[in-house]
């Protein structure tokens, strides 16, 4: 049986192979842009931030700040790198949506049903950018907000470490699945009834993009995994049977 770290590894391998490397060069320059101009900022200002919420502290409190302030320190971490993550899969998503076809197609021998051509393609990936974008970000907003109330602050990171697993399942599964047109609600109908695997994955991706300057390379890997996920768990019976290429 295929595992997440399995999967994982697989993929990252698959990608760098030849015939394949050409159809990562622009995910990856996507990548080191945002990561680039999204660290010189965070740098300037994380000790302000951090300052700034403590502040927020009732004086109540003040014999935990030993325990407050690592996990200030811990969500704010969870919470840029989750920025990154969906940032970069946006704005990567029509390049992301094309190399896990290519990967389908010469890894399972299948064609992915999406027939649109590569422009009608990388325009409706930004439309289910915007789509996961519309579900992600109001339950984001709300963690945020738990993260600022004292007492149930003490949780945020558990909870944002599920929800950041959560959440990369979608992001990276939705690739194969957008390509055979599975409707974004019967993608998550089919990640909740794998939830083992789906948070598993979601999870290693996760701790896949805190690897500093690494996870530039690894997150076209994560893309080829989620194909290798895809056809393992959650494709149908009825999916399995489309013809293969000739």
């Amino acid at each position: 049986m295929l595992d997440a770290i399995t999967a994982l590894s697989r993929g990252t391998r698959l990608v760098y192979q030849k015939g394949l490397r050409r159809y990562i060069f622009l995910p990856i320059l996507v990548n080191i842009i945002v990561y680039v101009a999204m660290f010189s900022f965070v740098i300037t200002r994380f000790s302000g931030w951090i300052d700034h919420w403590m502040t927020l502290v009732p004086a109540w409190l003040d014999w935990l700040s030993w325990l407050i302030w690592p996990l200030f320190v811990v969500s704010l971490i969870a919470i840029v790198f989750f920025t990154f993550t969906l940032i970069t899969s946006f704005i990567a998503a029509p390049f992301y949506g094309f190399l896990a076809a290519k990967v389908e197609t010469q890894e399972t021998g299948r064609i992915p049903l999406d027939d649109r051509g590569l422009t009608r393609t990388a325009v409706d990936a930004l439309g289910r950018e915007l789509v996961k974008l519309a579900y992600i970000a109001p339950r984001a907003i709300a963690l945020f907000i738990i993260s600022w109330i004292p007492g149930l602050n003490l949780f945020a990171p558990i909870l944002w470490g599920l929800f950041s697993a959560w959440v990369m399942a979608i992001t990276y599964l939705d690739y194969p699945m957008d390509n055979n047109k599975v409707a974004f609600k019967d993608m998550r109908q089919r990640l909740s009834k794998r939830w083992w695997q789906s948070l598993s994955y979601g999870g290693l991706v996760t701790l896949v993009t805190w690897i500093p300057l690494a996870n530039l390379f690894l997150i076209p890997g994560a893309v080829a995994g989620a194909v290798l996920m895809w056809d393992q768990y959650y494709r149908t019976a009825s999916e399995l049977t489309i013809q293969r290429p000739s």
